[in-house]
């Protein structure tokens, strides 16, 4: 009996490692992250294993493609086809069956350009349709817009409430910033009336060119660099102002991007051939990065211990150390890469 009982013992105990076990691996393999490139030359976009650095397949995306984003879920990619703000598509893509699948008609909101994806939706803005405009995948249908008024609204992003939204608006060289309000009542409105929800927009001026643009992690501030003359703005989002400015002279530039511990922005530049890394704290520039004849988009690892920058004029992705702030490596993902984002399969 005592023999039967302890061989009982060790059983149960060893089921029960196993399933700790097979638990934790589980876990680890929860998640899968891939990286998501575009080549405009090739006309793809490239999914491609972040650890091998290898391209695990080649998606055909339109004749225009821009920018990137993947579905909270990770299953599903979106590209912009932006056609000088003639074009109105979207191409959707099924990351898990590796396909194409119909493309979006995004309508009268031509020139899609900046995409973002929050609360199962596709934020885009519309360079042609000077607006921004929200796509539900589950409707197929945009269930949302707002116009801005201003000449290339370019980028977007959305707050995590989804209660903001922040374009920039390249040839007019402001930012726009878009909130969901409660408006009281004026004093016109006939008695008992109550308050309505509306979108309110306002212009901050900043500097022709300003395109690339980023929100600090802690969610304070908004920074945007102008291509015309290299200067980086700050605007306090709090307030809604513009609170200071940097002559970074960072001309032609492209994108800016934060480190995930919001200590470090990084500046691309397709009229110069570095990459330009402030301290955010100090506004001081602490180094530039030679990455090649130029770079447009830019992603940072979500660990933070590496940048790619899409160098489109050399033909190559570069690999950043941000603990070295050196060029470790290139990745051929096809001619004139750009956008870049990641996907994350959960």
């Amino acid at each position: 009996m005592k023999t039967n009982l302890y061989t009982s013992g060790l059983v149960m105990r060893a089921s029960a490692l196993f399933a700790l076990l097979v638990y934790c691996h589980a876990g680890s393999q929860a998640q899968t992250k891939t990286l998501l490139a575009l080549s405009k030359a090739n006309h793809t976009l490239s999914l491609v294993d972040p650890v091998s650095l290898k391209v695990i397949a080649k998606l055909p995306v339109g004749q225009d493609p821009h920018e990137v984003v993947a579905s909270s879920d990770g299953k599903m990619a979106y590209v912009s086809n932006t056609g000088g703000g003639h074009a109105h598509e979207i191409n959707a893509l099924d990351l898990v069956a590796q396909k194409a699948l119909p493309n979006i008609d995004t309508g009268p909101f031509t020139g899609p350009h900046g995409l973002m994806f929050m609360g199962g939706k596709v934020w885009f803005s519309a360079e042609g349709a000077k607006s921004a405009a929200r796509y539900d995948p589950a409707t197929n249908k945009v269930d949302w817009c707002m116009g801005t008024g201003q000449d290339r609204t370019h980028m977007i992003y959305v707050s995590t409430n989804e209660r903001e939204v922040y374009t920039t608006n390249v040839s007019s060289g402001t930012v726009s910033i878009l909130t969901d309000t409660l408006l009281q009542p004026s004093g016109f409105a006939p008695p008992g009336a109550r308050p309505r929800r509306d979108w309110i927009q306002i212009v901050i001026p900043v500097s022709v060119g300003a395109e690339g643009f980023d929100v600090t992690p802690d969610g304070k501030e908004l920074w945007t660099a102008a291509s015309g003359d290299g200067v980086i703005s700050i605007i306090d989002l709090a307030t809604k102002k513009l609170s200071s400015q940097i002559d970074a002279k960072v001309k032609g530039a492209n994108r800016l991007k934060f480190s995930p511990n919001g200590k470090l922005a990084f500046i691309s530049s397709l009229g110069l051939g570095d990459l330009f890394v402030y301290d955010v704290a100090t506004r001081k520039e602490i180094k530039r990065i030679p990455v090649g004849r130029g770079a447009s988009g830019l992603l940072v690892d979500l660990d933070g211990s590496r940048l790619f920058a899409a160098c489109s004029p050399d033909g190559y992705v570069a690999i950043i150390d941000l603990k070295t702030l050196e060029v470790t490596g290139h990745l051929d993902v096809g001619g004139n890469p750009d956008g870049l984002a990641w996907a994350i399969r959960k």
